[in-house]
């Protein structure tokens, strides 16, 4: 650092993300700030400068209505010399079609779950809503009060001079060309504008930490730093009509009705006066070069209206809204804004330059949740709210070619307002990443998803004729989707014979080299200084004691260690924190392997291998299965008898086809993810990330025994009285299975909400893990699970639901 009583920010672009930086970051005393802008200040002419100014808190993901809860506070909070900021209006979404009403009821549901306000209105109260919707066009509606209208540019401004009061200074028209560095670390960065030839502003800024929110312009950005910053630009129509009969001139406040979205047609509508604003994803996805956006206009994010795109949204507006027929267009203009491969931001720190930050892909809903977390990640180490799901480091170098981001962002432009299944496939390119069993899967005929770039089994169509599935019950509506009771049936056949999963998508890193236990010990919250041969369970955490991940340590030798991880986040993590000497490698690519679990396992296994299979649970051994080599860990992830058995890439055919002949005998099956989920859940393991976040500690999780007294991140924090705890909730009724994010009620308050959930075939109920407060948690509390807003009985249970002995993991 300077030196100075606060490290030298530099933060290209002042849009609306980049001016709630620099207000977030002077606040929390961080004022040698500098922000600068390639445009003129205060409409540089980036998507803050035409954004419609939207703010809905209804998000495909907690973190993201989170960030948009907090940007409803702080800019009801704001004023630009007396003028509003925010114009608290509400939301009202509407439903036209039966599925669309039940998805109200869902994302009412969601809203609650994050403690904002929301309630589903008939007809006739959506018509007394807004002025323009008539009872006989709609048939529901969500009702969001707290939902409204920002003033993007206003914004800025106001946070701009908040943050220039303490100290920060805003620049226009300097355009970063370089960033500078030294070993590694980032030192400044430098504008072309002092390079003019009327030697305009200042050519270098000296920086500690440089901050990129440059917005569709990020992939020119990310590459003068060698930074590839995987969002694609779009095109996005936006259209104003001319005065409407049944709105009047609104005056300053230019808006009085809620903000009105059709998502049945993908339109958004907004008052502007006696004006509509009118919003649509309805067209062709219109993907733009950022290189060829012109870079000396007042809003070069802004190009010409294409009329053939709009005609049938504007009939679909008409439809819904009969008061525009007959209403012309004033103006309309395609606006530029930013799409990721997976509908997130994008935020963290550059992997191979320290102090090169990225707050990216950042809409204006969510623009001042967005700056808090990244003020606190720089200033406190971590955010308060989990960003796991956000972070710039959580993609593989294929999904972000250029080719991967173009044609899944295209389609989450296309799907933006859809009504979207959590187990709804990813589209393509597909496959990516393919385990070395996957020709033998398909010949099983799995159907197949993706998830994190891999081809994982749901279940096998082979497995349709197994007695087991007749003991499954059916399903109906959301819960059938994507779902089959042959998943079920291979659950009950690993719990009474044996089934073969795939483990291949399991991140593995080596970490090797003088001084890789010290690192790994000193970085998790468990002993990873144990005998080589033994398997730990730890935990990596925050400075506060939340939970970042989980990781399985396996101690191959004095300074070797195989690492099961969850994801590309984790190996940024370990990479970035390893010392000198320290090797961390990602192997993944080039390994395999397959869980072999059920209580006939070590039949199949003996029968294949020669080596002594009686080493113990959470122990590691190196041994052959036929002609393979193979690395066999004595764990289990659905609590069976069983091992984890590892090989190189190039013999996981043979790894599979030999246990698969030895099976046989055995009744073995291949079974699918929907097994696993069922499985671990009756045992009550958890998923990092979904079950336990940054956000929780270690006991209220759950996984108080994977914390040991000692040094390390968290570890003055782990002691902390639990507030609330992740608990089993038994469904009543068998039948009832709901599918996560689900609000929890006791009585008529919503308390908690659902993290994993499944039905769960061997003890025959529907399981819902939850959040709920400390003094609920308890086993035998009633309990509810909204789902589709009905109200569904259940009751808080001890865990493990299934061999609270572990009888079943050992031999």
């Amino acid at each position: 650092m300077s030196g100075t009583t606060s490290p030298r920010v530099v933060v290209i672009g002042s849009g609306v993300v980049g001016a709630a930086v620099a207000d977030e970051l002077t606040e929390r005393g961080w004022t040698d700030v500098t922000v600068l802008d390639r445009g003129a200040l205060s409409l540089p002419g980036g998507s803050s400068s035409h954004a419609p100014g939207l703010v809905f808190q209804a998000s495909p993901s907690r973190t993201l209505a989170r960030f948009a809860t907090y940007t409803v506070e702080k800019m009801s909070s704001l004023d630009l010399d007396g003028r509003w900021c925010f114009n608290p209006v509400g939301g009202l979404e509407v439903a036209t079609e039966p599925a669309r009403v039940d998805e109200l009821w869902r994302r009412h549901g969601f809203l609650s779950s994050v403690g904002v306000e929301s309630a589903v209105v008939g007809p006739d109260e959506c018509a007394a809503l807004h002025p323009l919707v008539p009872a006989d066009r709609v048939l529901a509606g969500l009702h969001i009060p707290t939902d409204g209208l920002a003033k993007a540019p206003r914004a800025v401004e106001a946070q701009a001079r908040r943050a220039i009061a303490r100290g920060a200074r805003f620049l226009g028209e300097q355009r970063v060309v370089e960033v500078l560095r030294d070993k590694g670390r980032v030192t400044g960065v430098r504008t072309e504008s002092a390079s003019a030839a009327d030697g305009r502003g200042e050519d270098t800024f000296p920086a500690d930490v440089v901050v990129q929110c440059t917005g569709f312009w990020g992939p020119l950005t990310g590459a003068l730093v060698d930074l590839p910053t995987p969002l694609l630009p779009m095109a996005h129509q936006y259209a104003r009509t001319a005065p409407v009969p049944g709105l009047r001139d609104r005056g300053t406040r230019e808006a009085v009705a809620p903000i009105l979205r059709h998502q049945d047609r993908d339109l958004y509508f907004r008052e502007h006066g006696e004006r509509l604003g009118i919003g649509s994803y309805a067209h062709r996805p219109i993907p733009i070069d950022p290189a060829n956006l012109p870079t000396h206009t007042e809003m070069p994010s802004s190009f010409d209206f294409t009329p053939e795109d709009w005609a049938p949204a504007y009939a679909d507006a008409q439809a819904l809204l009969p008061a525009l027929q007959g209403v012309e267009i004033e103006h309309g203009f395609n606006g530029v804004f930013s799409f990721t491969a997976d509908g997130m931001p994008l935020l963290g720190e550059h992997p191979d330059l320290q102090g090169y930050w990225v707050a990216e892909a950042v809409w204006v809903t969510h623009s001042c949740g967005v700056a808090r977390a990244l003020a606190e990640w720089l200033v406190d180490g971590h955010p308060s709210l989990d960003v796991h799901a956000c972070d710039l480091n959580r993609f593989t170098e294929a999904q972000r070619s250029p080719a991967y981001v173009e044609q899944r962002a295209s389609r989450n432009f296309a799907e933006v307002y859809d009504i979207l299944h959590p187990l709804d496939p990813p589209a393509g390119p597909r496959p990516m990443r393919t385990s070395p069993f996957h020709l033998r899967q398909q010949e099983l005929g799995a159907v197949f998803t993706e998830i994190g770039g891999w081809e994982r089994p749901l279940w096998f169509a082979s497995n349709a004729d197994l007695p087991e599935v007749g003991r499954i019950p059916t399903r109906e509506g959301w819960a059938a989707r994507h779902w089959s009771p042959v998943a079920g049936a291979e659950a009950l056949a690993t719990r009474d014979r044996v089934g073969l999963y795939d483990m291949t998508p399991l991140t593995r890193v080596e970490v090797s080299g003088p001084g890789a236990c010290a690192f790994l010990d000193g970085l998790t919250s468990n002993n990873v200084d144990v005998a080589v041969g033994r398997v730990v369970y730890t935990l990596m955490l925050t400075e506060t004691g939340g939970v970042l991940s989980d990781l399985t340590v396996t101690r191959l030798g004095e300074e070797l260690f195989q690492v099961g991880a969850n994801g590309e986040v984790d190996v940024d993590r370990l990479r970035r924190l390893a010392p000198a000497g320290v090797s961390v490698r990602d192997v993944t690519a080039g390994t395999c392997g397959v869980g072999l679990w059920g209580p006939r396992a070590l039949d199949v296994l003996s029968s294949v291998s020669a080596d002594d299979l009686s080493f113990g649970y959470f122990r590691a051994k190196r041994i052959h299965i036929g002609a393979v080599p193979v690395l066999a860990l004595r764990v289990s992830y659905v609590g069976e008898l069983g091992w984890e058995l590892y090989t190189s890439a190039d013999q996981g055919l043979a790894l599979w086809d030999a246990l698969w002949a030895a099976g046989a005998e055995h009744g073995m099956v291949a079974a699918g993810r929907h097994a696993f989920t069922s499985l671990r859940l009756e045992k009550g393991y958890r998923a990092s990330g979904v079950d336990m976040t940054s956000e929780d500690l270690p006991a209220e999780a759950g996984l108080a025994f994977a914390v040991k007294p000692g040094e390390y991140p968290g570890a003055a924090a782990v002691s902390a009285e639990p507030r609330r705890r992740l608990v089993p909730v038994l469904m009543d009724d068998p039948g009832d299975i709901v599918m996560g994010a689900e609000p929890v009620y006791s009585g008529d308050t919503a308390v908690g909400y659902v993290t994993s959930a499944a039905y769960g075939p061997t003890i025959d109920a529907g399981i819902a893990y939850a959040w709920l407060p400390a003094d609920l948690a308890a086993p035998g509390t009633p309990v509810a699970v909204e789902y589709f807003g009905a109200r569904l009985p259940g009751v808080v249970a001890a865990e493990p639901l299934f061999d609270p002995e572990g009888k079943r993991l050992r031999p």
